[in-house]
């Protein structure tokens, strides 16, 4: 089995062809951070509006209770 790289300048110079891999890993790594990134806020806004809904009907529960309590 023979190394695909004499040197880690041959390596990050990948045959002439630098540009365009570097780039492309580039921008794949771009995308996939954007899309963790964008999950996380995501799961994030839906965790706050969970939350809030729960808090919500607590309110009402209690608006509910009381109601009652006094009649």
């Amino acid at each position: 089995m023979s190394r695909a790289f004499d040197s880690w300048q041959a390596f990050w110079a990948m045959g002439g062809y630098a540009f365009y891999v570097w780039l492309a890993v580039t921008v794949t790594l771009l995308s996939l951070g954007a899309l963790v990134a964008h999950t996380w806020w995501h799961q994030r806004a839906l965790l706050n509006d969970v939350r809030r809904q729960q808090a919500r009907e607590r309110r009402i529960r209690a608006a509910q209770s009381k109601k009652t309590g006094e009649v």
